[in-house]
């Protein structure tokens, strides 16, 4: 699987990264934080994969393409297309997409990011293929605001 999308990242140590990070999400831990994956290469720490996912250039939908078609193929014909979102509680206000909107998260209006994400599920398996940011008309009607979220990092 690695070779497969190792060719959507253009340099090595981002290959690397790539391959520790989905090594560690997939690690037998009861966290799944950087800090409290086993012991790995050089590539794993915590500044690499943060770097990987919030500064460097690769092509996450490209990735995601590549990724939904494998996991089509060997989930097999019979799946179902589960969509669903998630809340993400923010204290400020500076991330693209946070406003006080209803989240099942907290069970509550609250002050929260929406990510929508879809899946495929068969009784052989299921994977996540697809993820948008959900973005209210206060963030989609204030394009200086959507420009000035794209630079924070």
């Amino acid at each position: 699987m690695f070779a497969r999308v190792a060719g959507r990242f253009a340099r090595m140590d981002l290959r690397r990264r790539m391959r520790d990070y989905v090594r560690g999400l997939l690690a037998p831990v009861d966290a799944r934080t950087a800090g409290s994956w086993p012991s790995g290469p050089a590539t794993a720490t915590r500044t690499g994969l943060q770097h990987l996912l919030n500064g460097a250039r690769w092509d996450a939908d490209a990735v995601r393409d590549y990724v939904r078609t494998y996991v089509a193929v060997r989930l097999g014909p019979d799946m179902v297309l589960i969509i669903d979102d998630t809340g993400f509680i923010k204290k400020g206000s500076m991330s693209a997409g946070v406003s006080r909107q209803y989240t099942g998260t907290s069970g509550k209006i609250d002050n929260c990011q929406i990510g929508v994400f879809a899946a495929y599920a068969t009784g052989s398996g299921r994977a996540l293929v697809d993820r948008e940011l959900y973005l209210s008309k206060s963030w989609t009607s204030d394009r200086e605001r959507c420009r000035a979220a794209k630079n924070l990092r």
